[in-house]
């Protein structure tokens, strides 16, 4: 795996795990480490996370090769 994929499922992954907090808790992880929403490094972190979570669809692509080639 490339990565490039390895960095965006981990930004996928700190997303994931930031809203299940905003979710069940309201706290935003991210927020409350870098000075709140509009901190331009926290903007900067949601981007990020958003446009992995974008690139992450190229792993349906992935996945379906890898199972067409096992048979499955």
């Amino acid at each position: 795996m490339r990565v490039v994929h390895w960095i965006a499922l981990v930004l996928v992954i700190v997303g994931a795990l930031n809203w299940g907090m905003i979710g069940f808790f309201q706290i935003d992880v991210i927020a409350s480490i870098f000075g709140g929403q509009a901190a331009a490094i926290s903007r900067i972190i949601y981007a990020l996370v958003g446009l992995a979570g974008i690139w992450c669809f190229s792993l349906f692509k992935f996945l379906a090769c890898c199972d067409i080639k096992k048979g499955k």
